[in-house]
């Protein structure tokens, strides 16, 4: 089969039409992510993106389904209840620029009229925009604080890190688009940071990734090891919804990509984030490949800590940026 974003697309309107048929509770369904954008592929792999909106509490919030063994349904179900307020979803930081622009699939009560009205009524307004950044910005401080008195440790320490810096990178994205796709994170957010007038942002967060300690040949040994960790964990009931086989090729298509191309460090985030999530799901005995990765980016022991100190200096060039432009705009 020849897949185009336009077979893809098709497929995103014809499932929605037939979990409507299935549930006559399915209030509405839209496309976001990847195939919004003109070339959604990477790898030559991508995700079709659906949110069903349910009118009750639906029984899972996400579901994994393969279409080929590069393409695959990424499902997530949220409850109708989570847009009552769509005022207050303009300056949500994942919801408000979701809904801004999705593809309708389906609608029943009216419901894109009714909340795409309050989400796109002053969206792009400089206080709307800054307060989608400054939550993210508040959200990544308070796990950088959590952070200096934690007791975790192993993969749960790390994630918890990870998120910070997620939100972070997200602050200074949200000036200029919607957040980071999880794939293209660092190419991303080199173009937001550009956009936002702080480059040099781009760097720093390479290396609080532990970009530095890395080449492309060094990131090349690590993909085994990785795949190993990915698919024992995507078989355990226990794991994050990312970690799932129909997602194997998605992942790993993609770095290969990027390692063939001149940016091979971009694959940083995706690796490290995936195989974190991975190990998370594994008993410590099958970390072990997992845990000498972390060693050669700085991401566990005495350099973990300066990495943490590193975060923190990353989020004062953020929040003084989020400042500055506040106080030129009068707000």
């Amino acid at each position: 089969m020849r897949i185009t974003r336009e077979t893809l697309i098709r497929i995103a309107k014809e499932t929605a039409q037939k979990r409507a048929l299935a549930d006559p509770r399915l209030v509405a369904a839209y496309l976001t992510g990847s195939l919004r954008s003109e070339n959604p592929f990477l790898g030559n792999s991508t995700d079709i993106d659906i949110v069903l909106v349910h009118a009750g509490q639906p029984k899972v919030r996400r579901e994994i389904l393969p279409v080929t063994p590069e393409i695959h349904l990424d499902i997530v179900h949220n409850p109708r209840s989570e847009y009552e307020k769509p005022k207050e979803l303009r300056i949500h930081p994942w919801l408000g620029p979701e809904l801004y622009d999705p593809l309708p699939l389906y609608g029943t009560q009216h419901f894109f009229e009714f909340v795409q009205a309050g989400v796109r009524a002053e969206y792009n307004e400089p206080v709307n925009v800054l307060a989608r950044a400054r939550r993210n910005a508040e959200h990544a401080r308070q796990i950088w604080s959590g952070l200096q008195l934690s007791q975790e440790t192993g993969p749960a320490l790390l994630l918890s890190y990870l998120k910070g810096l997620n939100h972070a990178a997200n602050a200074v994205a949200m000036l200029a688009g919607g957040p980071l796709a999880e794939r293209r994170f660092m190419l991303q957010f080199q173009e937001r940071a550009g956009a936002a007038g702080v480059p040099g942002l781009a760097a720093g967060l390479l290396g609080l990734l532990g970009g530095a300690q890395v080449d492309a040949a060094t990131l090349s040994k690590f993909l085994p090891d990785w795949e190993k960790a990915f698919v024992d964990a995507a078989n355990r009931k226990k794991v994050h919804a990312s970690i799932a086989v129909p997602r194997l090729a998605y992942y790993k298509r993609a770095f290969e990509t990027m390692l063939a191309g001149g940016s091979p460090q971009s694959l940083l985030w995706p690796l490290v984030h995936t195989w974190t999530l991975s190990a998370a799901a594994l008993p410590p005995t099958h970390q072990s490949k997992w845990q000498a990765a972390c060693e050669t980016l700085g991401l566990t022991g005495k350099v973990f800590i300066e990495r943490v100190e590193g975060l923190d200096r990353f989020l004062d060039t953020i929040e003084e940026l989020l400042e500055n432009l506040a106080a030129s705009q009068g707000l």
